[in-house]
C-alpha cells in the first residue's frame, strides 16, 4: 500500500543523494534545510565508494547517519547510480512507510521518477545547483538550489561566531536582508507575484499572503524568497512598492494575518 501524503510540515521523508552530482560540503546545510520539511526517516547515498571522486563523502556518512550504497560503473560512461537510485525509490514508494521524497542531484535523469512519486501522492522535494535542467526542477513540488542553503547556513554559522563577542553589532548586520531587489531580478519576480496575487484576489485585491506562498510555488517550484537575497517572501513584498501590505487581527491577540495587494491592478 502507498503511504498516503500529510499537508503537516511533519513529512516522513526519503532522502536518496546522488553522490555524482552533489557536493559534499553541503550536507550539513541541506540536512538542517531537511529537517524544516519533515523527518529523514530514510537516508541513502549512491555512488561506486571504490571511485576516489566521491571520497569526500566518506566523513559526512557517519556524522549524519547516511546509508552508502554502493553502485559500480558496469560501464565507463554510463552512470549506473541513477538507475539505483530510482529502483529503490520505487521500492521505498511501494513500501508506504513515507510521506514523500528528497532528491538531491542536479541531474534531469530524475525528471521522471519525480513525476511517478508525485502521481502516487508523494511530496517531492529537489535539492541540487543552480545548473540542474529546467523539467527536473518543475517536476518536484519544491526545488532548492545548493548555492541558497550553502549561503544561508554560511550567514548563520557567521552569526553564531560573532554573536559570541558583538552580539547587538555584527550578528545583526550579517543577518540583514537587502532593502530592495537586485535589479536583474525585478522585473521576474514583480511578474510571477502580481500575476499570482490576481488569481487569489478577493474583491478588494487582497491575497491572503500563506495562500500566495502555496501558488507562487505550484507555479515556480523553484521559488524562494532566498533566490533575491531575503530570509522570507514578507519582507521580499515589502521591498517591491507596488505592493500594498494589510496586517490583520484575529480574534486571537497572538495571531495576526498578512494580506497583499497589488496597487496597480
Amino acid at each position: 500500500m502507498i503511504g498516503k501524503a500529510k499537508d503537516s510540515n511533519d513529512l516522513r521523508l526519503a532522502v536518496l543523494i546522488d553522490a555524482d552530482n552533489i557536493p559534499s560540503s553541503c550536507i550539513k546545510g541541506v540536512m538542517e534545510e531537511i529537517a524544516v520539511y519533515g523527518t529523514p526517516t530514510i537516508k541513502r547515498i549512491y555512488g561506486d565508494w571504490t571511485s576516489p571522486n566521491i571520497g569526500g563523502w566518506k566523513s559526512s556518512l557517519l556524522e549524519h547517519a547516511i546509508t552508502p550504497v554502493q553502485q559500480y560503473g558496469y560501464t565507463s560512461g554510463k552512470n549506473a547510480t541513477d538507475s539505483a537510485m530510482i529502483i529503490d525509490a520505487m521500492d521505498i514508494l511501494y513500501s508506504g512507510k513515507t510521506d514523500g521524497f528528497v532528491i538531491l542531484s542536479s541531474d534531469s535523469d530524475f525528471t521522471r521518477l519525480a513525476i511517478r512519486l508525485r502521481e502516487a501522492g508523494q511530496k517531492v522535494i529537489g535539492i541540487g545547483e543552480r545548473k540542474t535542467p529546467n523539467p527536473f526542477i518543475v517536476a518536484c513540488d519544491k526545488f532548492i538550489y545548493i548555492e541558497v542553503i550553502r549561503s544561508a547556513h554560511q550567514r548563520t554559522q557567521g552569526c553564531l561566531t560573532v554573536s559570541k563577542k558583538q552580539p547587538e553589532t555584527k550578528a545583526k548586520t550579517a543577518d540583514k536582508s537587502p532593502e530592495k531587489l537586485p535589479d536583474g531580478d525585478q522585473d521576474a519576480a514583480i511578474s510571477l507575484i502580481a500575476g499570482s496575487i490576481a488569481d487569489i484576489a478577493d474583491h478588494e485585491g487582497y491575497a491572503f499572503l500563506g495562500e500566495l506562498g502555496n501558488l507562487l510555488l505550484k507555479k515556480q517550484p523553484d521559488f524562494d524568497p532566498r533566490n533575491y537575497g531575503f530570509l522570507k517572501l514578507t519582507p521580499l513584498i515589502k521591498s517591491i512598492p507596488r505592493f500594498e501590505i494589510d496586517v490583520r487581527q484575529t480574534r486571537d491577540p497572538n495571531i495576526k494575518h498578512i494580506y497583499v495587494r497589488d496597487t496597480e491592478a
